[in-house]
């Protein structure tokens, strides 16, 4: 019996440290890398302002209304900020977790159907996406959206084979509800879309409507309202515009038209699918289609792995279909097409040692071609680039090592080291990829221009507005002949945070203690009419100038 419970305990310590270190290899660049353009600039400053105004209703942004997007996110990153200050780890604190949490969600509806090794060889599939990686250490909503969507949809699919009836099936439904409007506060209403479709589609093929009748709306419904209405109940009431900009221009006009000016062609997601899904690109098909024929369950009816397949291919036609189209919207096809894979190939090593020798042939040949482009255009290779791909593909390598016979490594021991490989060696990529010039964000020109900004200094923003400058500034800016993604803002209060070219040239004339960021041809157009102020940083994006 000791021998036995020592085995247990050593067992669980094993698992335990097998989490710690992929959870070590995920977050590991996380504080390492700037904040990018422009995305990650924008989802840094909305927390910041809110913890700055202590208005936590009516998101802004630069000091303007902002309502592209509900305020999850925007809460949760106010909340780290205001226990651990704004820095680049905080700032993707929420969204990089998420996305590492969609490896457990994986992991653990693998688990509970087809047990611990199709719930490794799942784990291991989403890792070592390339797309998936990426995507989810990049400070945007879209690792928001696919936690809880993927939350929501796994736990309808263990509702829908729990016995009819059963605690067990109220209580996965009430987690798919709750779930579900989580997904609508971090990304709105495309989660009923994609969700409520996939449920359409999958019982017109079945021809069986049972499926509705185990939803539990009569609680459910409740819980998903206590959840949503409230804030776009009181934000609504404070802003008298915000439902017909949200519902209408956000949700329906971006799907339905172009006026977003994200205008792709309707394959313009194929190649990034292909690209997330090439290190298992081989056993895809054939889980697809044992997804397809899997038998009902017993009880009833209900072919989960149908439905998780149904899913992945109604989103990738919704975003295919709409009017607009970005790289990130994908994202909640891959946990589902990674537990479809994990459920077909139960032997994780089975998949570890491809997936390795495919990362190993797409990070080395990248990581040269990070190194030729940045020698051609900049006529040198930044060192801090250089370690950086030097260390993706060292990486990658090794992972190839550990794959081979003569390493004799377990199936688990070769998943784990397989997934923390990718996870490195992909975040190295990315790293380089921030520090390549041109510069893709405003760090380095903020730090060279801080000295000459105090707490009273005036800031502007003239002919562009970056968005990485007011997060690392730790201020707004006053815009000046630009209006862009805050143009709604700047219409719903005018002259706010705006200023006419007249204007401002007046201030800036009478005033001594100034710093303007402009765009570099508006600058030297300006200067060469003699407008006053000496340049004290710059880069490809931007100028700034003081006014002394």
């Amino acid at each position: 019996m000791a021998s036995e419970a020592g085995q247990a305990l050593q067992k669980r310590g094993s698992k335990w440290l097998a989490w710690l270190v992929l959870a070590a290899a995920w977050f590991a660049t996380t504080p390492l890398r700037p904040m990018l353009d422009p995305d990650e600039g924008r989802y840094a400053e909305i927390p910041r302002e809110m913890v700055a105004s202590g208005d936590w209703i009516t998101p802004r942004f630069d000091g303007l209304k902002y309502f592209e997007k509900p305020p999850l996110q925007y809460w949760a990153t106010a909340a780290v900020y205001s226990v651990a200050g704004l820095s680049e780890w905080s700032s993707r604190a929420w969204s990089v977790g998420l996305a590492f949490g969609c490896l457990a969600l994986a992991f653990a509806w693998t688990r509970a159907l087809f047990g611990t090794g199709a719930a490794l060889a799942a784990l291991t599939a989403l890792a070592v996406s390339p797309y998936f990686l990426i995507v989810g250490h990049l400070n945007l909503l879209d690792a928001g959206l696919t936690f809880f969507l993927t939350a929501a949809v796994f736990a309808f699919t263990r509702a829908q084979t729990a016995a009819p009836a059963s605690d067990a099936e109220r209580n996965w439904m009430l987690t798919a509800w709750g779930a579900a409007a989580l997904g609508v506060l971090s990304k709105g209403i495309v989660v009923g879309a994609l969700a409520g479709a996939a449920l359409i589609v999958y019982t017109l093929i079945e021809r069986d409507a049972r499926p509705w009748r185990r939803l539990h709306p009569a609680t459910g419904l409740p819980l998903f309202l206590v959840l949503t209405a409230p804030w776009f109940i009181v934000v609504s009431l404070r802003n008298p515009g915000f439902a017909s900009f949200f519902f209408v221009h956000e949700h329906l006009t971006r799907f339905l038209t172009t006026v977003h000016q994200r205008v792709e062609p309707w394959w313009f997601f194929l190649p990034l699918l292909l690209l997330g899904v090439l290190p298992w690109i081989a056993p895809l098909p054939r889980a697809v289609a044992s997804a397809w024929w899997e038998a009902p369950a017993p009880a009833t009816g209900f072919r989960p792995r149908r439905f998780l397949a149904v899913f992945a291919g109604v989103t990738l036609l919704f975003f295919s279909a709409s009017g607009s189209k970005l790289a990130s919207y994908i994202l909640p096809m891959f946990p589902v097409l990674a537990a479809l894979v994990g459920a077909q190939r139960a032997a994780p090593g089975r998949l570890a040692a491809p997936a390795a020798r495919i990362g190993a042939a797409l990070i080395v040949p990248i990581a040269i071609a990070g190194i030729v482009y940045s020698a051609r255009r900049n006529a040198f290779v930044p060192r801090e680039a250089l370690l950086w791909l030097a260390a993706a593909s060292l990486i990658a390598l090794l992972a190839v090592v550990a794959t081979l016979r003569a390493v004799r490594l377990p199936d688990g021991a070769l998943a784990v080291s397989t997934a923390a490989a990718a996870m490195l060696a992909w975040q190295c990529l990315l790293c380089a990829y921030a520090v390549i010039p041109p510069a893709r964000s405003a760090r380095d020109l903020v730090a060279a221009a801080r000295p000459a900004v105090g707490p009273q200094t005036a800031l502007y923003s003239v002919g562009q507005y970056r968005e990485t400058v007011s997060p690392y500034l730790g201020r707004t800016l006053t815009l000046v002949d630009y209006q862009g993604e805050l143009a709604f803002g700047l219409s719903a209060e005018p002259g706010r945070q705006d200023l006419s070219v007249e204007a401002f040239r007046g201030r800036w004339s009478a005033s001594r203690d100034a710093v303007a960021f402009f765009d570099p041809k508006l600058w030297d157009s300006w200067r060469r009419q003699g407008f006053p102020g000496r340049v004290i940083a710059a880069d490809n994006y931007t100028v700034a100038v003081s006014r002394l």
